[in-house]
C-alpha cells in the first residue's frame, strides 16, 4: 500500500500567509512526479502553530526520487530574479513517515 509523509512545520503567526503563499505558488510542483498521489497543506485551527504538509505516495522510493530531483533542486534555487533566497517562513520541521494499513472511502449512494 501507499505512504504517507507529513511535514510538521512550526510557523509563527506572523508568517502564516507568507507560508501559504509560497505553497499557493508551487502549484504543479509535486503533481507530475511520478508516484505521487495526494496532497494537502493543513493550517492550525487552535491549539498550535503547527502547520502539516501531508503527501501520500505509491512507495518509499517514489518519495526519495522526488526528494532527490525535483524537491532538491526547488530548494536550492535562489530567490525571484535570481536574487537571495527567501528566509524560511517555518521556524522549524519535523518529518513523519507512515505506511498506509487501512483505509476507507464514503460509500456510493
Amino acid at each position: 500500500m501507499s505512504i504517507v509523509k507529513i511535514n510538521a512545520l512550526t510557523v509563527p503567526d506572523e508568517q502564516r500567509e507568507i507560508l501559504e503563499k509560497r505553497f499557493a505558488s508551487r502549484a504543479g510542483a509535486v503533481e507530475n512526479s511520478d508516484g505521487f498521489e495526494w496532497f494537502e497543506l493543513l493550517r492550525p485551527v487552535e491549539g498550535t502553530d503547527q502547520y502539516l504538509v501531508y503527501t501520500r505516495w505509491r512507495d518509499e522510493a517514489s518519495f526519495q526520487a522526488w526528494m532527490e530531483g525535483p524537491m532538491k533542486a526547488a530548494h536550492q534555487g535562489g530567490g525571484e530574479g535570481g536574487g537571495e533566497r527567501p528566509k524560511p517562513a517555518a521556524s522549524g520541521s519535523s518529518v513523519w513517515s507512515f505506511e498506509v494499513v487501512q483505509q476507507a472511502a464514503p460509500k456510493g449512494e
